[in-house]
C-alpha cells in the first residue's frame, strides 16, 4: 500500500516545478553574464544555456574572489583560474572534463598556457 495518494500527479507537479526552477536559473546565468559583459563579446558562444555545466575561466584570483559568491546562488557554474588568460572566458564543462581527465596538474597548467583562454606570453608583453 502506497502512502502517496496520486503518484502520477506528484511526479507531474515536481517535474513542472523543476522546469520552472531551471528556467529561472537560466535567467540568472544570462543576467550574470550580462553584468560581466560576456553577452556582448563575439568570442563568447551564444548557445551556452544548452550546456549542462558552464565552465567560467577567470584570469586571476582577484577576479575569482570577486565573482565566487555567485557560484553558490547560480546553479550549473564551475570556476577555474587561468593566470595565462587575459579576460574571462566560458566553455562547456564537458569539454574541460574530457580534456583534463587523465592529465596531471603539471600537464593541465601547461595546456592552459595556450587553451581555455590562455595566451602564451611573449617577451614584449608587460603586465
Amino acid at each position: 500500500m502506497s502512502v502517496i495518494k496520486d503518484e502520477n500527479t506528484l511526479h507531474s507537479t515536481l517535474k513542472s516545478i523543476d522546469e520552472k526552477i531551471n528556467s529561472l536559473n537560466d535567467q540568472k546565468i544570462v543576467a550574470f553574464f550580462e553584468s560581466l559583459g560576456l553577452t556582448e563579446r563575439e568570442d563568447v558562444p551564444k548557445d551556452f544555456l544548452k550546456w549542462e555545466t558552464i565552465l567560467i575561466v577567470v584570469p586571476n584570483r582577484h577576479v575569482s574572489n570577486e565573482i565566487k559568491s555567485y557560484k553558490y546562488s547560480i546553479s550549473r557554474l564551475f570556476f577555474v583560474t587561468n593566470p595565462n588568460a587575459q579576460q574571462i572566458h566560458i566553455f562547456d564543462f564537458k569539454e574541460w572534463k574530457n580534456i583534463t581527465r587523465s592529465k596531471t596538474q603539471f600537464q593541465i597548467r601547461e595546456m592552459m598556457k595556450t587553451s581555455f583562454g590562455g595566451v602564451r606570453k611573449v617577451n614584449g608583453d608587460s603586465e
